[in-house]
């Protein structure tokens, strides 16, 4: 008998030295996006993780968004044109290379903190919700944003961590970008 392969590799690239001082994110991370993979994906997918600092993401939202300050995550999704046969267009299936997703150190710690929630928790939520981008879902409207923060609450459910927009005091800046 066989093993059946991961639905999700995941190469995770350590770029700041500031990530020293969270010795569990790559688990935390690996953790996340297999049950957000093993909940919404069916194909086999590849991503990288890059995890950095302000400095560095600050240049990416300048660069990509023109937007020039921090942030905490990003999401590079893969794109692929749809095939054409005979005159027509056919759906082109998932990427099996989903894209990139790159965290913040500075950011995602002192939001954990002004939201008074776990690092791990938050840095999970931060992973799920750059996958999510990856897979092509957005928070564009209200509407696209609900689905997107249900998602999010699933997934983050099944993995025993609490609802990251449960406070209203704060709107995560993972769910709403600035």
């Amino acid at each position: 008998m066989g093993t059946t392969p991961d639905p999700l590799s995941v190469d995770i690239i350590v770029e700041s030295p500031l990530w020293d001082a969270q010795p569990l994110a790559e688990t935390v991370l690996r953790r996340a996006l297999s049950a957000a993979a093993a909940m919404l994906s069916t194909r086999p997918a590849e991503l990288a993780i890059v995890l950095t600092d302000d400095s560095t993401i600050r240049g990416l939202n300048h660069d990509w968004r023109n937007i020039d300050r921090p942030t905490n995550v990003l999401s590079f999704p893969v794109r692929q044109l749809p095939q054409h046969s005979g005159g027509q267009r056919k759906p082109a299936a998932p990427p099996t290379q989903l894209g990139d997703i790159v965290i913040a150190y500075e950011t995602a710690t002192d939001e954990a903190k002004a939201e008074a929630k776990r690092f791990e928790d938050h840095l999970a939520h931060l992973a799920v919700h750059g996958f999510l981008h990856l897979l092509g879902q957005d928070h564009d409207n209200d509407s696209d944003a609900e689905a997107m923060e249900g998602l999010e609450r699933a997934i983050l459910a099944r993995l025993g961590i609490p609802d990251p927009y449960a406070t209203g005091d704060l709107v995560p800046t993972a769910g709403r970008h600035a």
